[in-house]
This record gives structure tokens, sequence and C-alpha cells, in this order.
């Protein structure tokens, strides 16, 4: 008889499912979407679907190795834990005394979204130790510093108003494949009458079924977003009512935007300057009117401009004080907890450093690796990422980790590429096997969970990593030998209202709780009455930080690199991969290594569909399979990240190509301001 367990999904996605597993003898045999989830409603997406094939994987990761081979090789012998923490306690101990603490780097990002196994006994570890602080840019950063600086909060439309919206903009979000919970409440809409658009430079899953789709130049969206102001200013569309009382800047808005007419809009974006007239008009006169806008937005190099044009938007219009209205990027914030209690970045005063340490950006890890100093990087920790494969210039990155002054340990439940490089590499647990806590950024849903499975083999939680890691390093600080309880206690006891009232026990109980956002049974508009989180508690307009400036590598950008590489490149998710998270599974191996041209473009350089290409810039080159189906307009191109390198017939993928050229707030990488050529391989 199967007995039904909770669980959470843990991975890097807006829904944060809740999940029910059967479990039979001990082994989950069933998973599915929680029905009682008012989010998950049952269903899961096609990734994690599948996620026991994952679970009991034979090449799974299950005992410490250490490296025999050459760096990058992948060749390993089995050790015992006791030698693996051994080893590595001596190195971090040999590198700190010789070069500082701070030579010292953790590297990880969004592997897990719990608290404790993704930012929680890890921060206090490394902060005890003085390492490095690792400024963790690679996805959302810039996005989230222009929500700050325009709203204030990263609050935003819980998704399911989005069933009384009347008019749904998906702007750089494709919604099938990185937000398939919200997809419902976009159904429900349009059965009542709604109209569904996307704006993206790439006509993919979700733009096949919208009822138009905007083909927008990349990097573009920040002069479409003023373009549309334009109209909507100009015309006397806007809600003057909630701009006098609640916004600041209109003025200078109002004048920056009268330098964006329709014309000049279609010229920086390609969209045709009647579209940009309509969609203005229509925006602002269809109540209630929701933006769903996502990351790809921000990972161009003006990304945090048009993250702020567009969610100056909402309250343009005045939509925030509808139900089905406003906008949503991230709901994150709204998770009140007490991360100063989980993290402690007080302990670094009790590190040999006595201060804080630096910080250093994840997304500039080659230069990291290569080029910093006083002092340089000569240990590193991965866990939760696998920056041979994501972070940009990969080249670079590759060179870094490839040095044998290097000290590398990597945290892990596959040998990706990662984890290739590792001196000493240790099998990590997976969430259905530890005990977590998990905010969202999709939903305002709190959530628990406890072990389901048995940990297989001897993986082990990073929570009792660093843990035992710690013992080693004879750091007996009581907070870095804490239970798990007691580091969610310490979460929850926040003095926020959202948080008020919810227990570890309540929790264990009903396993998700609604933040208290808003009373029971009424919907949570966050900005109906203002409310904003700015200095100046109005939405910052900033029309001094929106002029459009057209990236380096773009179609409008540098005259030399596009008569080089003339094709715009875009690098977005394929649809059955999580970042590289299912990069070894057969079909996320064939989506990542395809290239989609316009007809235009593959007939002049006599590409057909199935053709092997040579894709290449000053950076380096990739080998992908030509696909030419229409998804792209003419001098773009469309390759669906992240390939493992070790899978490509060359060893390589797209982030050879990429530049880790940061975005004009939030130090982010400019993922989609590329530019490269594409050429037919030989037979």
């Amino acid at each position: 008889m199967a007995e039904i367990r909770h669980s959470v999904c843990a991975l890097d996605c807006p829904d944060c499912c809740s999940l029910l597993i059967n479990v039979e003898d001990g082994k989950g045999s069933r998973l599915r979407g929680n029905p009682d989830h008012p989010v998950t409603r049952g269903f899961l997406c096609g990734k994690v679907a599948r996620y026991l094939e994952r679970e009991y994987a034979p090449d799974r990761l299950l005992y410490p190795q250490r490296r025999v081979g050459k760096k990058g090789e992948g060749k390993f012998e089995r050790i015992g834990w006791d030698e693996a923490l051994d080893t590595i306690a001596h190195r971090l101990q040999a590198v700190s005394g010789e070069f500082g603490p701070e030579a010292i780097l953790p590297y990880s990002y969004a592997g897990t979204m719990g608290f404790l196994n993704g930012a929680g006994m890890d921060r206090r570890f490394f902060h005890r130790l003085g390492a490095s602080r690792l400024d963790r840019t690679i996805c959302s950063s810039a996005g989230g510093e222009a929500l700050a600086r325009t709203l204030g909060f990263k609050y935003g439309t819980e998704p399911e108003q989005f069933r009384h919206s009347k008019l749904i903009i998906a702007w750089g979000a494709n919604v099938l494949t990185t937000n398939v919970h919200l997809w419902p409440f976009i159904v429900e809409a349009r059965r009542n009458g709604a109209r569904f658009y996307t704006i993206d430079p790439v006509k993919n899953k979700t733009g096949q079924l919208s009822d138009k789709h905007f083909s927008i130049n990349p990097g573009s969206d920040l002069a479409l977003a003023l373009g549309l102001m334009h109209v909507i200013i100009g015309e006397g569309l806007h809600d003057a009512d909630y701009v006098e009382r609640y916004t600041s800047g209109f003025d200078e808005l109002k004048q920056l935007a009268a330098e964006y007419p329709p014309e000049r809009a279609e010229a920086l974006t390609g969209i045709q300057r009647g579209d940009v007239v309509s969609l203005a008009r229509e925006y602002a006169t269809t109540h209630p009117a929701a933006i769903r806008v996502n990351y790809g937005v921000q990972r161009s190099e003006r990304g945090g401009s048009a993250m702020r044009a567009i969610a100056a938007l909402p309250a343009l219009i005045g939509s925030w004080r509808e139900v089905g209205g406003g906008l949503q990027l991230s709901t994150s914030q709204a998770f009140r907890v007490d991360k100063q209690g989980l993290e402690m970045p007080e302990l670094q005063l009790r590190s040999p450093l006595g201060r804080e340490a630096r910080l250093v950006n994840m997304s500039e890890l080659g230069k990291a690796l290569t080029a910093l100093t006083d002092p340089p990087v000569k240990a590193m920790v991965v866990y939760n990422s696998n920056p041979a494969s994501i972070a940009p210039n990969q080249n670079l990155v590759l060179q870094g980790m490839r040095r044998e002054d290097l000290f590398t340990v990597v945290l892990e439940q596959f040998q990706n590429d990662t984890a290739d490089h590792a001196d000493i590499l240790l099998p990590v647990t997976t969430f259905l096997e530890h005990t977590d806590l998990y905010f969202a950024y999709g939903h305002y849903y709190i959530q628990l969970a406890r072990p389901v499975l048995p940990a297989p083999g001897e993986t082990k939680s990073n929570v009792e990593i660093f843990q035992l890691l710690a013992k080693r390093l004879g750091l007996d600080d009581p907070c870095l030998h804490e239970s798990e309880d007691e580091m969610i206690r310490t979460l929850l006891n926040s003095d926020h209202p959202f948080l008020e009232g919810i227990t570890l026990e309540q929790l264990d109980r009903e396993h998700f709780v609604r933040l208290k956002v808003s009373p029971k049974g009424q919907p949570y508009l966050p900005f109906a009455n203002g409310g904003f989180g700015t200095p100046s508690g109005k939405c910052e307009f900033g029309a001094d930080s929106l002029r459009y400036v057209p990236p380096v590598e773009s179609r409008l950008g540098s005259e030399d690199l596009r008569s080089r590489y003339p094709l715009e490149m875009v690098s977005s998710k394929a649809h059955d991969s999580m970042n590289s998270t299912f990069g070894n599974r057969p079909w996320a191996q064939d989506q990542t290594a395809l290239i989609y041209l316009h007809e235009i473009d593959a007939k002049l350089r006599g590409i057909a569909t199935g053709d092997r290409v040579r894709v290449f810039n000053s950076r380096g080159s990739c080998l992908l399979q030509a696909d030419v189906d229409g998804a792209v307009g003419p001098g773009v191109v469309w390759a669906p990240s992240v390939r493992w390198n070790k899978l490509a017939p060359d060893h390589r993928n797209v982030n050879v190509l990429t530049s880790d050229r940061l975005t004009d707030m939030g130090g982010g990488p400019t993922f989609y301001s590329c530019l490269v050529e594409v050429e037919k391989c030989g037979d």
C-alpha cells in the first residue's frame, strides 16, 4: 500500500510547486502536483513530472571522490567522507594561512530555492571563515534593482488574479516553458473574453498560442516602453489621478516620452509604428490589464532601465487599483523572513579578517579566476550551480577553472561540466531527501518540506556538509551546528505582518500557508493606494535613467562588430531543461543542440534545416544544428540553452559566445546582447 507524502519542488522556477509523492517500501513510485495548492492545482511541468527518473538515475553521484586525472577530464576515484573532509579542511586552512581567507570563493546560485540548503548554513560557514562574498547576479539582479528603484518592493500581481484580466501581455516571458502554472489562469481569462499578447524576439511556444505576437529586436524593450508612453501620455490616456497621488517624476517622463514617437520606436524595436499605437491604446483603455514580464528583458545592456520603464506602465494607467491589473516580475520580497538571522553576516567580524569580506561578481567569474589579485582566488567551493556551463565568457571561465593551483570543491548530484573540474567531488541530496523552507517568486505561499525519500548511498545535504566542514576546521560557534528546525524557527521569527502567526508547527500540519499580504479571502493589491517602498513612498518614474542607447552588441550598436558578426543571438531557456539542471536528459540535449535562423539569413549563408553550422564571434565558437522554422525574425538567431559542454561534439556551448559585459544596473550579465556569425560546416 502506497503512502502519500508531501514535498515541494526546489528548482529555480516562479511556481514553487507543492508535490505529492507515492512511497512504497521506501521508494517513490509516482510524483504529481498537489491539487489543493491554489497555484500548483494538481499538475506539474514536463521537467519535474519525470523527476523520479533523476532521483533514481544510474549515473547519480553517491560517494565522495578525488580527482586522479587532469582538470576537466572527469577522472576520479572513490574516497571516504573522512578523507574528503580532512582534505578540504587542510587545503582551505593552507590557502587562508598563505593568502588570507578572501582567497576562498564560494560559488552558488539557485540549484535549490530552499532557504536552508540554498542560503543558510553555507552563508554562516563562509562568513565565519572570512571568505570572499559572492555577488549573486547571474539571473535577476538587474530586474530586482529596477523594481527597487521604481516600486521599492519586489511585489506583484497574484497569479490567481490573472483570471480576471481582460488584456494580458507576456513581455519577455515564455510562460509555457518557465512559468507553466500561470497558464491555466490565462486560459480562464481568455475564455472570459481576454486577449493575450506576447512581446519577444523569439516566437516560442507561448508566442505561438498568443492572440498577437510582437517580434521585438533584442535589447530594445526600453525603446518600446517609451514609445507606448509617448502614445499614452500624448493622447491623455494615463490615469491622471493615480499619477498625481502616487507617482513621482511624471513631468520629466512626459518630456522624455515625447522624444519617442511611434516612427522612432519602430526604427529601434522593429515593431511597426501602427502596432505601437494600437498596443498603447489597447493597454491604456482595457480594464483590467496585466503584464507578466520575465527576466529575459533584463539580460541586455539596458535591461535594468527597460525593466524600470515597464514597471512604470501600471502606475501610469492606474492598473494597480484593479483586481487582475498591475504587473508581476517577482513576489520574492514578500517572504519577509529573518534572512539576517539565518545568514548571520556579523560572523565576518569573528573571522580572521575581522571585517566584511570583498564582494566578487559571479557574472565575472572568468575575470575573478584569471585576473583578481590581492589576494588571487586560490580555492573555490561550488554548490547549487554549474559555472562551467552557465557562466558567460566561457573560455575565460574554463581557463580559470583549469588552473592547477586552484583547489576546487564541488557539491553535486551528477557529474556535470563543473564536477569534471573538481579536486574533491561531494555527493548531495535532492530536495526529496532533506528538510527545507521555501519561498516563491511567482506566488505568495510559504512552504515546508520534510524528507520523503531516504538519501541514497553516502549523499548528504548542503546543510550537513557545511556543518561537518565547520567542525573539521574547529569552528565551534553554536550557530554552525544548529538543527534544521532551529534555523527554520529563526527564519519565521519575523516581526513583519506578512509572517504574523505563521509557525513551524502550522507548516508541518498544512505544508503551505499563504502570507498575510491581505485579509483572508481578499485579493492582494500591493499598490492600489500607493504604498510604494521607495524613499518618496511613490512610484519613481526615474526618467533621468531611461534614455535608450542600443546595446554595443546589437544591430544598432557597434558598426565594427556588426560588420563582422551581423546576427543578434538570444539564448533563452530550452523547453525541457532548467538552466543546466536537466542537461544530461536526451530530449534536453536535442533541444540545446539547435540554433534557429530566419529563412532570409539561412538562404544568404546556404544553410538549410538539419545542417551542422559553426556559430562564432571574437570570444569563441560552437557547433550546432540549424533549424529554419520561422521562430525568429531577420537578423536574429535563437540558441536554446544550456547544453552541457561535455555532451557537445566540440565540448562547447553557447556561453562560449556570450560576454561578461554587465547590465546598466544590478551588475547582471548581458546574455542576450550578443552578436555572432553563422556558417555552414563542410561535410
